[in-house]
């Protein structure tokens, strides 16, 4: 199993070929090809390359799939004996990414194939329709 932990959007995660995650929202429209080139680490069939920072020559590549928002999370505050009460609601702006390939100094060194992605991006369609 490859795998590769990225940084992106001000979080850091570990990502694989062929699913989907949600990271703060990226200016890119839906459809469109995304990539990552902050790469921390790979790990290839138990090979790992660790970067310091970041792995020169090392591209993580998606595809986006929607925006979207987050659950909405309530911020409720409230000062007990002086009648002062603050109910806030917040929802954060999501992109869903589906990573394509993970390429190393030009070599693919894992990559999703097309039978994998036609389950996921047939279950976001009709997400989008409910």
């Amino acid at each position: 199993m490859s795998y590769a932990i990225i940084e992106a959007s001000g979080t850091q995660l570990r990502v694989e070929p062929g699913r989907f995650y949600d990271l703060n929202r990226l200016f890119s429209d839906e459809g469109d090809s995304y990539t990552i080139d902050k790469v921390l680490l790979i790990n290839n069939d138990d090979e790992i390359t660790i970067g310091q920072p970041f792995i020169e020559g090392a591209t993580v590549e998606g595809t986006i799939l929607r925006h979207r928002r987050g659950r909405k999370v309530i911020v409720y505050k409230m000062q007990p004996k002086k009648k002062t009460r603050k109910k806030r609601g917040h929802r954060q702006e999501l992109t869903r990414l589906m990573i394509t390939s993970i390429t190393l100094n030009g070599s693919v060194i894992a990559e999703s194939s097309v039978d994998q992605l036609e389950p996921v991006l047939a279950t976001t369609v009709t997400d989008e329709e409910e």
